[in-house]
């Protein structure tokens, strides 16, 4: 049984890993020789930081970056809304008809 929930578990990471939302800036050889360029500012090549919600890595190919947050996907949607918090980089999913009752969540994405 032990076993059985370990194969679980790391599926579950697995899965929950290959859910975010990811994407890929390639950079110019020509015009970036020392690193990446992201937001106006120069990340040299091996190095990774957070920002606008996600993890990036600079690598002489480009920018990789992968969201760090969960998007709800299962919840009534005509009862209730999600909300994005930026600072947080979190989603609360709210009632419409009283934003200061929590929703119940069945399922998160990403």
């Amino acid at each position: 049984m032990k076993c059985f929930l370990g194969i679980l578990l790391a599926f579950d990471i697995l899965v929950t890993l290959c859910d975010a939302f990811c994407f890929f800036e390639q950079n110019d050889p020509l015009n970036y020789t020392k690193g990446c360029i992201r937001d106006g500012k120069l990340h040299g090549f091996g190095t990774s930081w957070t920002a606008n919600c996600n993890r990036c890595y600079c690598s002489p190919n480009g920018i990789r970056c992968c969201s760090i947050y969960h998007s709800p996907s299962g919840y009534d949607r005509e009862k209730c809304e999600s909300i994005f918090n930026m600072d947080t980089c979190s989603y609360s999913v709210v009632e419409k008809a009283d934003p200061s009752k929590a929703c119940e969540v069945h399922s998160w994405v990403g």
